[in-house]
């Protein structure tokens, strides 16, 4: 069965970090994004990565704080977040996509994961 699985949100407080991961048997070899839904507001794309690794894209708004990585031999895709402030709150997702495009849209990504909560208060 075909799943993504996230995992390492929590609660932070402001200026913390954080490392969300996303299992992914099965997508060995699937771009894989993160994404990111706060209340009231609609998903919108944080950052994603190629298959191999070796591309990868971030919103504005996470360049510089944020990094993308994967282990391909434990099938997992890293999110390590920096300096996070309370409007990174949000339930973040993985979802892989077929072909890696570099786009953030959520439409050009075919399977997603439950998702994890990230709240950044004091």
């Amino acid at each position: 069965q075909l799943q993504l699985v996230e995992s390492g949100g929590g609660l932070v407080q402001p200026g913390g970090s954080l490392r969300l991961s996303c299992a992914y048997p099965g997508f060995t070899y699937y771009p894989i994004g993160w994404f990111r839904q706060a209340p009231g507001k609609e998903r919108e794309g944080v950052s994603c990565i190629n298959s191999n690794g070796g591309r990868t894209n971030y919103a504005d708004s996470v360049k510089g704080r944020f990094t993308i990585s994967r282990d391909n031999a434990k099938n997992t895709v890293y999110l390590q977040m920096n300096s996070l402030t309370p409007e990174d709150t949000a339930v973040y997702y993985c979802a892989a996509s077929i072909l890696y495009t570099g786009s953030l849209d959520q439409r050009r990504y075919d399977y997603w994961g439950q998702g994890t909560q990230v709240t950044v208060s004091s």
